[in-house]
């Protein structure tokens, strides 16, 4: 009997134990366009995570956090070729001190979405500056819908 309820707890163990991780998933290779966290001057800001699709929203975001005309960023190379990529940006709030960050920190895609995982992997709080952090990405293009976590 002894032999029977032991080869039962054995059993439970092992099957009871699960992955939470999907096995239809991989994790998606992405580069990055930029991150920082220059100020445009505009409060009215809001935090946002966009995914663009075309070289007209590129355009407009790069106008709305004034990457073109900022002169104190060191220019990276910010063309984008939308027929094989899609841009993916995290913008935060605006903060009236300097040392945040927001960070894409992985890409999952799975049969039927993408999600893009989000931290705050500095805590801020460093000097006395407005601030409004960003991080922009470009993956794969694709049609699958895009979730934010």
């Amino acid at each position: 009997m002894k032999q029977i309820i032991t080869i039962f707890c054995v059993f439970i163990l092992l099957t009871g134990c699960s992955s939470n991780e999907d096995p239809h998933s991989s994790e998606v290779k992405y580069s990055v366009i930029i991150q920082g966290d220059n100020f445009n001057g505009d409060f009215n800001n809001p935090k946002a995570n966009l995914v663009i699709k075309d070289q007209t929203e590129w355009k407009n975001l790069l106008l709305k956090i004034n990457l073109i005309t900022n002169a104190n960023v060191i220019s990276p190379d910010l063309t984008v070729d939308f027929t094989k990529y899609q841009v993916i940006a995290v913008i935060d709030d605006v903060y009236n001190y300097g040392g945040y960050s927001i960070d894409i920190t992985k890409i999952i895609e799975t049969n039927s979405s993408i999600f893009v995982k989000v931290e705050y992997l500095k805590p801020g709080g460093i000097n006395a500056v407005i601030t409004q952090p960003y991080h922009i990405v470009k993956i794969p293009k694709t049609n699958k819908k895009i979730v934010f976590k």
